[in-house]
């Protein structure tokens, strides 16, 4: 079997779960023996166009020309079994499906976001969830808020484009809902049940996990949605050292929130950006990592790492996290509402049971995330589509 997998990069100067998950994705086929082919363009090239090119820019998201030509071309040497898109903003655009079906390559897309309706993706704006743009033909509150890139222009391009492409995503062979909540968003857009099917994302073994360290780490982009202020008002409704540490990992707008708590209290630490090594050490040292978006948050890869290396997750309410954590018995961790009091009244109960609820995070890793059980299903999805689909006959 032959899988062109396609997608936009995220710009690398901001970490992106996105990036990583196909990276892995790919690892992980070519480990089973498929044949892989990767048709990406990275946002990090924008800068060194030509001026014809950048020219071009504010219909990318819409046409996406030269990829459209590209990857006509590499369909026609490769002749693939199926095209698995993930982001095709903003250099690739959706018509990378048309390009697709016209070649008679059947197309199955994951849904990393909500952006068959949210200009930003995010269903989030203002410190808020938004929904405004749901059930309109035109996403003009997305023009109205700037939602795409602070920019009315660009959004104004950008709620077009979904306009323009909405038969475009109707005609994707199957769907990838990453959580129930995505597969949900999904159905309210129209896609049908069977055109749909749930399969997370997961991350490789990083093998048997070390002891707890202790107290709590919390690694995100620091930004409003992802819920350092949240976090930071109920760890200050307990007093100093009484919950343990709490290491802050990452970088953004909130930075300063996250130097300020370090300033004002021995119990918070700011580690600042970290690589990969850094936060496989940051995760090693603690005891339960948390994970409190605002936003409906899809699926969270902090979540995933954790739960990989054996660390219990404390996360909100929200998105994808409840999938994520589960419930009952083998639940890798404790949800709690998105609001202060609430989770202020969990961190304790989080630092004492967080020994027992390892045990159940790396158990729910292996049974639900580990890539030999996932890489297994999205093969058979792929076998599914081809059969199932008239173009792959042609």
């Amino acid at each position: 079997m032959k899988v062109v997998v396609a997608h936009n990069r995220y710009r690398e100067a901001i970490p992106s779960g996105e990036n990583v998950i196909v990276d892995t994705e790919i690892s992980q086929l070519r480990a089973a023996g498929l044949e892989v082919v990767s048709f990406q363009r990275s946002s990090d090239s924008i800068g060194s166009l030509s001026p014809g090119q950048k020219a071009l820019l504010p219909v990318a998201p819409m046409l996406g020309l030269s990829a459209q030509r590209d990857l006509a071309a590499l369909i026609e040497a490769e002749k693939p079994d199926v095209l698995h898109l993930h982001n095709p903003y903003p250099l690739l655009s959706p018509r990378v499906i048309r390009t697709a079906h016209a070649h008679g390559v059947p197309v199955v897309q994951t849904v990393h976001n909500y952006r068959q309706v949210c200009s930003s993706g995010l269903y989030f704006r203002d410190g808020h969830n938004c929904h405004d743009c749901r059930g309109k033909l035109l996403g003009w509150p997305a023009i109205k808020n700037r939602c795409y890139r602070g920019s009315a222009a660009q959004s104004a391009i950008m709620a077009t484009t979904l306009a323009v492409h909405r038969p475009t995503w109707r005609s994707v062979d199957r769907y990838i809902a990453l959580t129930d909540k995505i597969a949900a968003h999904l159905a309210d857009y129209g896609i049908p049940a069977d055109h749909v099917v749930i399969k997370p994302n997961g991350l490789p073994d990083p093998g048997q996990p070390e002891p707890l360290g202790e107290g709590f780490l919390y690694a995100a982009r620091l930004s409003a949605e992802k819920g350092l202020g949240l976090l930071l008002d109920a760890w200050r409704q307990h007093p100093d050292g009484s919950l343990g540490p709490l290491r802050i990992a990452g970088d953004g707008e909130l930075r300063h929130l996250a130097e300020q708590a370090a300033a004002e209290r021995a119990d918070v630490t700011y580690l600042g950006p970290l690589d990969r090594a850094g936060m496989t050490a940051a995760r090693r040292a603690a005891a339960v990592v948390v994970a409190v978006p605002t936003w409906e948050d899809v699926l969270p890869t902090v979540i995933l790492e954790a739960m990989a290396s054996g660390r219990p997750v404390l996360g909100t309410a929200v998105g994808g996290v409840p999938y994520l954590i589960g419930s009952g018995p083998e639940a890798a961790g404790w949800l709690a509402q998105p609001d202060p009091a609430a989770l202020a009244a969990a961190l304790p109960v989080a630092r004492s049971g967080a020994a027992a609820a390892a045990i159940a995070a790396r158990d729910r890793y292996l049974r639900h995330f580990h890539p030999d059980v996932l890489t297994k299903r999205l093969i058979e999805i792929y076998a599914s589509v081809i059969s199932d689909s008239p173009r792959a006959a042609r």
